[in-house]
């Protein structure tokens, strides 16, 4: 990885796959010794907390839960 003038870098595709890291997600860089660790914040939400959190409380419907399941299971 090459650090660019702005002092970002570009974590791999397939390191941020295996460690499921999103545009978005939190992360701190620690020194440990003579090393630098990329971690993953840990008061960051995940994606879909992120996007549950938005749309909480938005609903406009009066429909109970299991009228709505009703609906999506076609019954």
């Amino acid at each position: 990885m090459r650090l660019n003038s702005k002092g970002q870098v570009t974590i791999p595709a397939e390191i941020r796959e295996k460690y499921g890291l999103h545009p978005g997600d939190e992360v701190d860089v620690v020194e440990v010794g003579n090393t630098l660790r990329i971690m993953r914040r840990e008061s960051s939400s995940t994606r879909g907390r992120r996007a549950a959190q938005r749309l909480r409380g938005s609903a406009t419907t009066s429909m109970t839960t299991d009228e709505i399941m009703g609906l999506l299971r076609d019954e």
